[in-house]
């Protein structure tokens, strides 16, 4: 039985890394109504177990998992361990004593316990006491609301705000405005100010890299002589490549047998991480692991389904959030960059293979599960082999840039 699973990231103020909210379901047909929530958060629990796993998902951080009422009276928290998640408590459960004796008992067990889509009754404020994270929809909730919530709570200065939904910065930063301190949406990979990009020497550096590597025929030499220009970029390198991830039979002591050790694939993944991580200094490093998993999916899903490697796939992937991370319009950015007119169509027009690759990756993202069906049926690609690659990405793009 196939496991499918979604992580949505939760940021702080400064718009760093505070937690992931999972969201899994048994089937691609659990997105559709008469799915029983209870049932589902226990699959949830039961996929965590024996599955992936909350280590391989958070790398760490915290996760944020639903629980239904019935499964809070269950004792169903309790399965899983209190230093790694926060108990969310859906919109759906009703505030009685039960429920209050059973958010106790956690809270006193050690648990992070947050409100789920809250809209406002007086009857949850017996659970003030207990709660940590009141969670906003931003889309849902006005503002005149949101400063009700956060006047309710006055008396609770432990209680803190998430704002989700948060579509874009205008929202963000009205979010901030209200009071809120945690925010999860997709605003951080879309452009902050679109303006005119020029490029830093560091960042040329790494354009002639993908320029050389991207080629029909790379030139050794050239590749060399770039890394040996530059003392980060050949730092950098060398530490990647005495990484245990890759098997030597002795110690690297040039750049050109760093080059060589790692091959001409891995030599194309390790410059196209270096480029994400210097274009999108001063963004959210989410920003940059969502861009190397579309990539690392382009690349095995084509490769699965081809039968060959597609670099120009991981290319698209990888590129397919440049514009969020320099603040520039995709079609300047496309006059600037040395890649193929094929790749700048994928990017700019959205055209071609690698383009509706990207696009699925997003419904992934997003636990969109049943537009990533009728993706990978309109595409003809087996679903289960997508969640499996998406999986695979996450991890892939995750231990990459803990590398860096």
């Amino acid at each position: 039985m196939s496991f499918y699973a979604a992580r949505q990231p939760i940021l702080n103020l400064d718009k760093t890394l505070f937690a992931y909210e999972l969201l899994f379901r048994q089937s691609l047909e659990n997105v559709f109504p008469q799915i029983n929530d209870d049932q589902a958060t226990a699959k949830l629990i039961e996929g965590l177990q024996f599955n992936l796993g909350l280590e391989t998902l958070t790398k760490g951080t915290l996760a944020f998992i639903n629980f239904t009422q019935a499964s809070l009276l269950d004792g169903y928290p309790l399965l899983l361990p209190k230093e790694q998640i926060v108990v969310e408590i859906l919109e759906t459960a009703k505030p009685g004593k039960r429920l209050l004796q059973a958010c106790i008992e956690l809270k006193e067990k050690g648990y992070m316990l947050a409100l789920d889509d809250y809209e406002h009754d007086p009857l949850w404020r017996h659970f003030f006491p207990y709660i940590d994270i009141i969670k906003l929809d931003y889309q849902l909730s006005t503002p005149e609301q949101i400063q009700q919530i956060f006047l309710e709570i006055k008396d609770f200065p432990h209680i803190k705000l998430l704002a989700e939904k948060i579509e874009n910065y205008e929202e963000y930063q009205q979010a901030v405005a209200l009071g809120c301190v945690y925010f999860q949406g997709y605003f951080f990979s879309k452009p902050e100010v679109i303006r005119s990009i020029s490029f830093k020497p560091s960042q040329m550096s790494l354009i002639k890299l993908m320029e050389e590597i991207n080629s029909s025929e790379p030139n050794l030499a050239k590749v060399t002589a770039i890394f040996e220009s530059d003392v980060d970029l050949a730092f950098k390198l060398l530490r990647y490549a005495q990484s245990p991830f890759f098997k030597r039979a002795s110690q690297i002591a040039t750049i050109k047998q760093a080059l060589v050790m790692l091959g001409a694939a891995e030599l194309k993944r390790f410059i196209s991480l270096l480029f994400t991580a210097q274009f999108s200094q001063g963004k959210p490093a989410e920003l940059t692991v969502m861009s190397l998993v579309r990539a690392r999916f382009n690349e095995l899903m084509l490769t699965k389904h081809k039968g060959s490697e597609h670099s120009s796939a991981f290319l698209v992937g990888l590129l397919s959030l440049i514009d969020a991370m320099v603040d520039a319009d995709i079609g300047e950015l496309m006059e600037k960059l040395p890649i193929a007119d094929e790749m700048k169509d994928a990017l700019i027009k959205k055209q071609g293979e690698a383009a509706e690759l990207v696009k699925l990756c997003e419904h992934l993202e997003r636990a969109e599960w049943l537009l990533a069906e009728q993706q990978c049926i309109r595409l003809g690609y087996d679903h289960d082999v997508a969640m499996q690659h998406f999986a695979q990405a996450l991890n892939w793009a995750t231990e990459r840039v803990a590398m860096l």
